[in-house]
């Protein structure tokens, strides 16, 4: 039997002749790094003290947020999302992760792909053209049909959620 996914292609558009193509690091990787293209909005909390933005880089403050522009539209198909995810390393050494984790790219979506990236960290960092800032992830997705229904299966955990197994 063969796998479906196999042959399935992610098709990337490059919007931008400069646009750095999406790629993995190794051949096995699951997500694709994505390039900063262009730097769209900036969204603070009212501190701007430090923060510089062009379209090119950007002096991020600690607690502040930007819009990234990829330079890409991307799609793989029907039955399938792409998830924009954040680099470990950036999250771990810089203090920056993308704030909708796992952002999704819907099928059907055609337009710029967008990363919004938050700075966590008590520090000031820079974000420029052509960094590494998130890597992209093609998943199935499941369609199914909504029902409505008066009760769910019952279970030993029951509604139990938050905390509820332990600390």
């Amino acid at each position: 039997m063969t796998d479906k996914t196999e042959n399935k292609k992610i098709k990337i558009k490059k919007l931008y002749e400069d646009t750095i193509v999406p790629s993995r690091a190794h051949a096995t990787d699951s997500g694709l790094d994505l390039f900063v293209y262009s730097i769209e909005k900036l969204f603070s909390e009212g501190n701007e003290d430090g923060v510089s933005i062009n379209s090119s880089e950007i002096i991020l403050s600690p607690g502040s947020r930007v819009l990234v522009n990829t330079g890409i539209a991307a799609t793989v198909g029907a039955g399938y999302e792409i998830q924009i995810r954040p680099r470990s390393g950036l999250a771990l050494k810089q203090g920056l992760t993308v704030l909708n984790t796992p952002g999704t790219v819907d099928e059907a979506y055609r337009g710029t792909v967008g990363v919004i990236i938050i700075n966590l960290s008590s520090r000031h960092v820079k974000i420029e053209k052509g960094m590494k800032i998130a890597q992209m992830v093609a998943c199935p997705v499941y369609l199914g049909e909504v029902e409505i229904v008066d009760d769910l299966d019952k279970t030993d955990r029951g509604a139990g959620g938050f905390g509820s197994t332990g600390v």
